[in-house]
């Protein structure tokens, strides 16, 4: 495209959007909303998506060995898991250990008969490269032999991958489902300025003029609309964020309930946000302009 055509083209554009005053209010007040939404369901969804990942790395497995083996053979075993593939860590932790952990787990007790003869076993704590490899790791660990019983909690690990790949599964279909909201938007309020303009649109197809040549104002139109109608929702992103991201910072300390930190994650968010307006906003004016271009 020449450079002469090509700034024709975004003169033009530019130029509709104050030409169509009201028309350019509603179409940047559609984007608006629906980015608003956007923004805010991406923010929770990420945010899901990082409880869930932290509370999935939380997972491992206790390994309990056969109090009966010696130290060599305890050591062999360590061997013997950490040769096993998607195998993370393997961390060891004598019976005396498992004692203390649990005296001070169960706080103030009579431990004196378990401090004379203690009953737990040495034990292997394993964690597995990808926590949803860690049944399968199980499994395989406890054919070892001088394992004597491998527990990781089954019931609740599956169903908390389940309810975490659910969350992940409908966080982004609510995303998608905006997102095409959004776009049947501007493509809708795109199409009532241009059945204002069909007539002039149908002289310049009467005169020669391509197809390219008419589309690209309206290219433009749609991509400035869509940019402008970002401004707004990526300004309540970045301040809202700040003030949520500052506030949960200084009043819950809970181990895995943190939210992503406020850079990059905003900014990310902004961008994507801009993305999103810009792609919408040319979607909609490229599908509304295509019926009128058949004329």
């Amino acid at each position: 495209m020449k450079f002469n055509t090509a700034k024709r083209h975004l003169r033009e554009g530019s130029k509709n959007i104050f030409r169509n005053g009201w028309m350019t209010i509603a179409s940047i007040g559609a984007v608006t909303v629906t980015l608003i939404l956007v923004g805010v369901f991406l923010a929770v969804v990420f945010n899901l998506n990082k409880f869930a990942t932290n509370i999935e790395s939380d997972v491992e497995m206790s390994v309990y060995l056969d109090p009966t083996l010696g130290q060599d053979q305890v050591k062999s075993i360590q061997s013997e898991i950490e040769s096993i593939d998607k195998v993370g860590s393997v961390k060891y932790s004598s019976k005396d250990e498992q004692l203390n952990q649990l005296m001070e787990d169960m706080g103030q007790t009579d431990w004196e008969l378990f401090e004379q003869d203690n009953p737990l076993s040495d034990t292997y704590i394993v964690k597995t490269s990808d926590p949803h490899d860690t049944a399968a790791v199980a499994d395989e660990v406890a054919k070892l032999d001088g394992v004597d019983k491998v527990d990781y909690g089954k019931a609740t690990v599956e169903n908390l991958f389940t309810v975490s790949k659910y969350a992940r599964i409908i966080g982004a279909v609510l995303i998608l489902g905006l997102v095409f909201t959004a776009i049947f938007l501007i493509s809708n309020t795109i199409k009532i300025t241009i059945i204002a303009r069909s007539r002039e649109i149908g002289i310049m197809k009467l005169v020669g003029a391509t197809n390219s040549f008419i589309r690209w104002p309206f290219f433009i139109e749609g991509l400035l609309l869509g940019v402008l109608g970002a401004i707004i929702p990526i300004a309540l992103v970045l301040v809202g964020y700040y003030y949520l991201s500052g506030n949960m910072t200084d009043n819950i300390s809970i181990g895995f309930v943190e939210i992503l930190p406020y850079s990059p994650f905003a900014f990310q968010l902004a961008g994507i946000l801009l993305a999103i307006g810009a792609i919408i906003g040319v979607w909609g004016s490229v599908m509304s302009v295509r019926k009128f271009l058949k004329v």
